[in-house]
């Protein structure tokens, strides 16, 4: 067993030992079943969002992105308003990405010049996203579900096409617009609830960067975008659906620990072929009920 698995599973039992106390203490207060009345409410979307966050996270541990695309067509399958979608998600994800940076910080994957010139313009383009997300979802709400559910549509052809790639040689490295790809990475992953990863970090990898570092890069960036968007959100919106952001964290973490060892176990192509081919299906559902019903 490696250092870093030890690690990961040290972590996990904390974190478990840390909810059996709670619960205990719960328990010993007399609180439990009023948690438990509370965590019922939606139709048990607590629940939903917990195994949501363990499918989200195996996903993102083995093909390097996908959570955000996942949670967003769920959560729009589920009916829960646009804005609540995204605000959720990234309240969440400040978490997991903080996790991920420092991984990635501590195998010297990220390189300083390239989040630089990623984070800055990201940051613009998240807080632009969120507002608008926060208007359009509000008043708009039935279009604005319509928009992003074409956008994860097309995230899902993207995800699916993935199973199909022989593996390229490499390239010549091409020019890449780094401020404009960032701009438009955050705006689109904070609009859209998720896409930073395929957009951003696929068309690095796409344009011959070095994938460790586009990897860790990315990564840090959009950790900074990701509190951005939180931050962004919780002022023009507050906390809301606390009991979804709940559920996404603790079935991220839960995974977490294990991730690393399913990446190299589970067939990434098929893995692409299959959340593909869920992404489609579940936005085409969306689709066709934001606007026939």
């Amino acid at each position: 067993m490696t250092r870093k698995i030890q690690i990961r599973l040290n972590i996990l039992f904390v974190t478990a030992a840390v909810v059996l106390a709670v619960i205990f203490c719960l328990y010993g207060t007399g609180y439990l079943d009023e948690l438990q009345t509370v965590l019922a409410k939606d139709h048990y979307v607590f629940y939903w969002m917990l195994l949501v966050g363990v499918i989200a996270e195996i996903v993102a541990g083995s093909m390097g992105m996908g959570y955000g695309v996942i949670c967003t067509t769920t959560l729009l399958f589920l009916n829960i308003p646009p804005h609540i979608v995204s605000a959720s998600i990234h309240s969440a994800e400040s978490f997991t990405t903080a996790a991920g940076s420092v991984s990635h910080i501590r195998l010297k994957n990220v390189s300083k010049s390239l989040v630089k010139k990623l984070a800055i313009p990201a940051v613009i383009g998240a807080i632009i996203g969120a507002v608008c997300l926060t208007y359009l979802g509000e008043y708009y709400a039935k279009l604005t579900k319509t928009i992003i559910a074409f956008y994860t549509l097309y995230l899902g052809i993207q995800i699916l096409s993935n199973a199909f790639k022989e593996k390229q040689n490499k390239a010549m490295k091409k020019k890449t617009h780094l401020t404009r790809l960032g701009v438009i990475g955050g705006f689109i992953d904070s609009f859209a609830g998720g896409g930073w990863g395929p957009l951003v970090t696929g068309t690095l990898i796409k344009n011959a960067f070095t994938p460790r570092f586009a990897v860790g890069s990315s990564t840090v960036a959009k950790f900074i975008l990701t509190i951005t968007a939180a931050v962004t959100f919780f002022f023009t919106l507050g906390i809301q659906h606390w009991n979804i952001i709940l559920g996404l964290l603790i079935g991220g973490i839960i995974t977490a620990p294990f991730s690393a060892m399913l990446t190299a176990k589970l067939p990434v192509k098929k893995m692409f072929f299959i959340i593909g081919v869920l992404v489609i299906v579940m936005s085409s559902i969306t689709i066709y009920k934001s606007v026939f019903s």
